[in-house]
């Protein structure tokens, strides 16, 4: 049975052929009458005018003949003419309906399509001008959108349950294991399971996160911050991981920078994020920098550059999309939840602010960018 979102437009077309050629009824017959009216209030006089200006004698019977011959002549024209717009009118709007109508029908059966989750149905331009050619530009742009919102909820619901059952299967094996008695509930099992349990909140608190900064929900507490203070408390929180990990950690910070308008926690959230990314993808041997410079539009420019493997330039394009790894087995394995780039990168946002990742490729480091309005 059909819809109402999926039937056929038919009647809709015949309503608008009729309201079409209705108002150029009512225009036509606007026109006729306002000619009829002046023709007849108008004409006869200037008519007699000139034939008296031609020596013609009033009342006389030539003169009356020639001016009832005006007259007739002239309803006669004007009923010929009438005739003849009306059905110009008429085979006008029955022409501009069905083009009309067929380009309305087609739009109507794409997002029929569209609507049933076939997100490749595009439309072609009608040809019926800027304003028709413009709705199917942008019905088509809506169709790449939501095929490709479809495209990546797919991947995140598959990324998800990947990353959800490798903790649940540990989980679960050490739980047999200790009921069937092959494993005992020591400190070392007790371990694994708060491991496992605690990546699992990670990964809820990180996709909450995303979702509500992506989302737009986010209350931030704007405040003016210096460059200097960001950096220095992103290489304090990380110092010690980067001395593990082997690698240089130094701040560099440009004189006379504005303070930018930012909200500590969640930018320090942010610049925690990169500074893990760089520890966990540079070897031993490998400095990080972070760099705080302003750009030529006034903007502070904070950068975590690395030595470190670097990003292949297929691979940059997509590094902000949640749970997408390079190497898929090599970061789950360094801990990576796959969606702190994408938490960055959202929260960056909505500060007013720009991320963007560069790398000359592997093996030459990588260089993360963010730019924040100053006050």
């Amino acid at each position: 049975m059909s819809t109402p979102e999926t039937r056929p437009p038919a009647a809709t077309s015949w309503a608008l052929g009729a309201r079409l050629l209705a108002a150029l009824v009512i225009v036509l017959a606007t026109a006729a009458i306002t000619a009829w009216l002046v023709a007849s209030a108008v004409g006869p006089g200037l008519f007699h005018d000139h034939m008296l200006r031609a020596g013609l004698e009033d009342h006389d019977a030539a003169v009356v003949h020639a001016e009832q011959a005006f007259e007739d002549a002239s309803t006669v024209s004007l009923a010929l003419a009438l005739g003849a717009a009306a059905l110009a009118a008429a085979a006008v709007s029955l022409v501009l309906t069905r083009r009309i109508g067929r380009s309305l029908a087609a739009v109507s059966a794409a997002a029929a399509r569209v609507g049933a989750g076939a997100y490749e149905s595009r439309v072609p331009d009608p040809g019926l001008g800027a304003e028709f050619g413009h709705l199917a530009r942008s019905f088509n742009a809506m169709a790449d959108r939501l095929h490709e919102a479809d495209r990546l909820r797919a991947r995140l619901l598959a990324d998800v349950a990947h990353e959800v059952r490798t903790p649940v299967a540990t989980i679960t094996g050490y739980l047999e294991a200790v009921e069937d008695g092959v494993q005992p509930l020591d400190e070392a099992t007790m371990a694994v399971l708060r491991e496992q349990g605690a990546r699992l909140t990670r990964l809820a608190q990180d996709l909450a996160a995303v979702t509500h900064a992506e989302a737009g929900d986010l209350t931030l507490d704007l405040r003016p911050v210096p460059p200097a203070d960001l950096l220095q408390a992103a290489a304090a929180a990380a110092g010690e991981r980067a001395a593990a990990a082997g690698v240089s950690l130094e701040v560099e910070v440009a004189d006379g920078l504005p303070r930018v308008a930012a909200d500590r926690t969640r930018i320090a959230q942010v610049l925690d994020n990169l500074v893990s990314n760089a520890v966990r993808h540079t070897p031993p041997g490998g400095s990080i920098v972070l760099l705080a410079t302003q750009g030529q539009d006034g903007r502070v420019v904070l950068e975590v550059s690395d030595t470190g493997e670097g990003i292949a330039a297929e691979h940059l394009p997509h590094v902000f999309e949640r749970f997408y790894r390079a190497d898929t087995a090599r970061d789950r394995a360094r801990g990576g939840s796959g969606i702190g780039l994408a938490i960055s990168k959202a929260l960056t946002l909505a500060h007013g602010g720009t991320l963007t990742a560069a790398s000359a490729g592997p093996g030459k480091g990588a260089t993360f960018t963010i730019t924040l309005p100053t006050v």
